[in-house]
């Protein structure tokens, strides 16, 4: 195994994002339980165990090949996972701009985690892979996600098919940061 799980480990004023682990799944698992979690993602869908153990392996098999992926966000103060962001190929498409993207547990929303863990990833974006422009993805009702965006600093770009569903689309450039 590289070193890139170490490595890519981010600290945050009150995070630390690594990337996806085994250990992670429990908390991980929980968080994509939560009917409001998914509510934009899977329609609600719960995931079973063995689905975020396999998201988890795909996930690492990313972070040895790309050098990006997920991060679990761990409350550095609590040790409390609650949430992940990520950055990666649109819909998983090697061909798609990268996106940044994040999820967080119930009771960790409106707390400024998203824009934290969001902004973290973009400079990870900018700085270590060497990217110029980022986007971040989101479904038309999902007003707390466009919040974060613009916070961010992201422009908004448009309504855009992605994910096989029109969603808002933002923006942000290296120059921006």
């Amino acid at each position: 195994m590289s070193d890139i799980f170490h490595t890519a480990t981010i600290l945050t004023e009150r995070l630390r994002m690594e990337p996806f682990a085994i250990g992670h799944a429990p908390a991980l698992n929980a968080i994509n339980n939560e009917p409001q979690v998914m509510e934009f993602l899977t329609f609600g869908k719960p995931e079973t165990p063995d689905e975020t153990l396999t998201k988890i392996h795909l996930v690492r098999e990313r972070w040895e090949t790309l050098n990006f992926g997920w991060w679990a966000l761990i409350r550095r103060d609590t040790e409390d996972i609650i949430g992940a962001a990520c950055l990666q190929h649109v819909a998983n498409d090697p061909d798609a701009p990268l996106e940044i993207g994040w999820r967080l547990t119930e009771t960790a929303t409106g707390s400024g985690y998203a824009t934290e863990a969001g902004k973290a990833a973009a400079t990870y974006g900018f700085e270590t892979i060497g990217l110029d422009q980022i986007i971040a993805v989101a479904h038309q009702k999902n007003i707390a996600s466009h919040r974060v965006m613009e916070r961010i600093g992201m422009r908004f770009r448009g309504v855009e098919t992605h994910y096989n569903e029109p969603c808002k689309t933002y923006v942000l450039e290296k120059s921006d940061l």
